[in-house]
């Protein structure tokens, strides 16, 4: 029988590489690979090779955050907890943080879109398919930036779904890493979308809250505190972290009580005044069901209102958290 496998020519290959056109690849602006040595804006190009181990073995570390009106939000922070999780891998940054800065915003501006999502990978790079890291000659960088979507004005004004997560949190030294393993993660996204909630959230061996496959959770108590789950077993998001900072000018004005960590039941959370979660993509977000316990009054409340607002405040006019792309 003849081979039904057709086989390619590199010329053949890159044609039907450059004739690929799927619908998603409309959301996707810009691409800077360190492999290829600069930016790509064909959607078709934004590929990482087989054997970087970023593919087979999950060994580097990524980033998420916001463009908003030509202004890249949170963006040291974002390079502080990467540094962090370069440091845990013993992973070196293919260039210098200055030079990675300018990279980001020369990306960004090639991309051509005021609001949009950028996400940093540093690879361990291609060089076999072990586990090794030191087939790998050098560590790699690829930015991408796609266009921004946000969930639907819904998911605030009537606010959404929390279920509490069958997938084992991760234990507290990876748990820590900002890292492209995300098996966990996905899992916990799966069963959001199969129980037909929004999130769900893990809980550690002694009954505590943990966090969502990309987000963190908090909530405000009776007795106005706002606390969320110690970051001892989970990623310190940076959304919930500026949160947190904000919310203290809310205890100075009175309007809260408190502002901290602590371990944190499901049981505390059915009870709460307000429930929340905090994420880069749609930064806060009410929660009015968890378990199929109505959270307060089941409807978004005045401090999920109070957080949204100063975190878009500061997104708008805090020159201290904004880094501008001139375009």
């Amino acid at each position: 029988m003849k081979d039904r496998v057709v086989h390619l020519s590199f010329d053949q290959a890159v044609d039907r590489i450059l004739a690929t056109r799927p619908d998603f690849h409309r959301d996707y602006l810009a691409m800077y690979s360190s492999w290829y040595g600069g930016i790509v804006t064909d959607p078709a190009l934004m590929m990482v090779p087989i054997d970087d181990h970023l593919v087979h073995r999950g060994d580097g570390v990524f980033e998420a955050l916001k463009s908003v009106e030509w202004h890249i939000y949170g963006l040291q922070g974002h390079l502080q907890r990467m540094k962090n999780s370069l440091a845990a891998l013993s992973l070196p940054l293919p260039m210098g943080w200055e030079e990675l800065t300018e990279t980001i915003v020369a990306t960004v501006r090639a991309a051509n879109e005021p609001n949009a999502v950028i996400r940093i990978f540093v690879s361990r790079g291609p060089g076999g398919f072990s586990v090794n890291p030191y087939e790998c000659p050098a560590s790699q960088l690829y930015i991408v930036v796609s266009r921004f979507h946000g969930p639907p004005d819904s998911k605030y004004e009537e606010g959404t779904v929390l279920k509490t997560s069958r997938i084992p949190i991760k234990r507290d030294y990876f748990a820590r890493i900002k890292s492209c393993n995300y098996l966990p993660n996905v899992l916990m996204r799966k069963e959001a979308e199969d129980a037909r909630v929004d999130f769900t959230v893990s809980v550690d061996e002694q009954g505590n809250l943990g966090e969502g496959p990309t987000e963190n959770v908090g909530l405000v108590t009776e007795d106005r505190r706002f606390l969320v789950p110690r970051f001892e077993r989970i990623l310190r998001g940076t959304t919930v972290t500026r949160v947190l900072e904000l919310a203290e000018s809310m205890v100075a004005s009175g309007h809260l009580t408190e502002v901290g960590e602590m371990n944190i039941t499901p049981r505390q959370a059915y009870e709460a005044a307000e429930l929340m979660m905090f994420g880069t993509t749609f930064d806060v977000l009410p929660v009015v069901r968890y378990d199929d316990h109505v959270i307060g009054t089941g409807r978004p409340g005045p401090f999920f209102r109070m957080f949204l607002t100063a975190l878009r405040e500061d997104m708008r006019h805090n020159s201290r958290m904004l880094t501008f792309v001139e375009h």
